[in-house]
């Protein structure tokens, strides 16, 4: 469903119909002796400058729009860098995976929040990170991963690769209640890894290894799935309630015995929905996952006020240091939109 056109000056365009995107090829532009590792999540702020959540020395390095340097921070309080969201008022969420905590920080990295205990999981009868050994849900929080704020400032966080939850937060931290249980059913997760909420307050969660995105009402009961999607990593709905998902794929980062269900799910994508589900563009999944355009470990995406999208990927925990793909591969990408 997607055409890629070479041009050699500015990139690759991807995408089909209404979705055209040109690769903004050497975005961002890194400072001396800065380097990112992989990139679990990106954002930007109402000012349009670019958070990157990385697992390198400098946790959050926040960019501007074209690419320029601004600053850093994190590296006292972050542990692993997994989900990450900006809230209305510019707060800034980061989900730490490997701390088993949530938290929010200003714009300039002073921290205001702790959700979750700091180096303690919940009790969910998990011996690692792995989801098949979980034998229970529990509470907050055992390796969380991402979170989204619905529309009356209330936090839903999906928690996680230790756990098959979403917790319901008021804005103030106090728990109002939690959904889900390991499984395949409705209502059930395999690693519940990404989460977003529309306008009319649907809650749509990226149940990545049953290759699904589940919707909810704000109370947790199950309104339908999105299937037959290729591990599903986080969702972003933009202002235009457009839909853009993005896949793993079956290529990366794949615990033993998972297979592909079909031959056009190994690689990763991203696709792009409406609010019924329908397909609207799709481009990735090809044989070079390095190339611009492509991808190895699609983790995360988000869309900027300009309509340019920011995908990110884990590529060295999930393969590149086994040598499943060239440690040069990007981890980091922008796609301006065509207009």
């Amino acid at each position: 469903m997607s055409a890629t056109v070479s041009n050699s000056t500015s990139g690759p365009i991807v995408g089909s119909g209404d979705f055209r995107y040109r690769v903004a090829v050497g975005w961002p532009r890194m400072p001396a002796g800065m380097d990112f590792v992989e990139v679990a999540a990106v954002a930007t702020d109402s000012q349009g400058r670019v958070y990157v959540f990385n697992r390198g020395k400098h946790p959050v390095a926040v960019f501007t729009s074209d690419g320029e340097f601004l600053l850093a921070w994190g590296k006292e309080t972050i542990v692993r860098a997994h989900g990450l969201m900006i809230g209305p008022n510019d707060a800034v969420y980061c989900v730490d995976d490997f701390d088993h905590t949530v938290k929010k920080f200003t714009t300039d990295g002073k921290l205001l929040q702790t959700l979750g205990v700091r180096g303690r999981p919940s009790d969910t009868g998990a011996t690692s990170i792995d989801y098949r050994t979980i034998k229970y849900s529990g509470g907050p929080f055992n390796y969380p991963t991402d979170l989204a704020i619905a529309p009356n400032g209330d936090l839903f966080i999906t928690d996680g690769y230790g756990n098959a939850r979403v917790h319901r937060f008021s804005p103030d931290g106090k728990l109002l209640h939690s959904w889900g249980e390991p499984g395949a059913g409705p209502g059930q997760f395999h690693v519940p890894h990404g989460i977003a909420i529309d306008t009319t307050g649907i809650v749509y969660v990226a149940d990545r290894e049953n290759g699904r995105v589940q919707l909810f009402s704000t109370e947790g009961k199950y309104i339908t799935s999105w299937n037959n999607l290729a591990r599903p990593s986080e969702v972003f709905i933009d202002r235009d309630s457009i839909v853009y998902v993005v896949e793993l794929g079956y290529r990366a980062g794949m615990w033993p015995g998972t297979v592909a269900p079909t031959p056009d799910a190994t690689g990763g994508r991203l696709s792009i929905f409406n609010l019924r589900g329908e397909l609207l563009a799709r481009w990735g999944g090809g044989e070079n996952p390095t190339e611009p355009g492509d991808f190895f470990t699609p983790h995360d995406v988000w869309v900027d006020a300009r309509g340019d999208i920011y995908v990110s990927e884990v590529t060295m925990s999930a393969g590149g240091n086994r040598g499943l793909v060239a440690r040069d591969c990007h981890c980091l990408q922008k796609f301006v939109r065509v207009k």
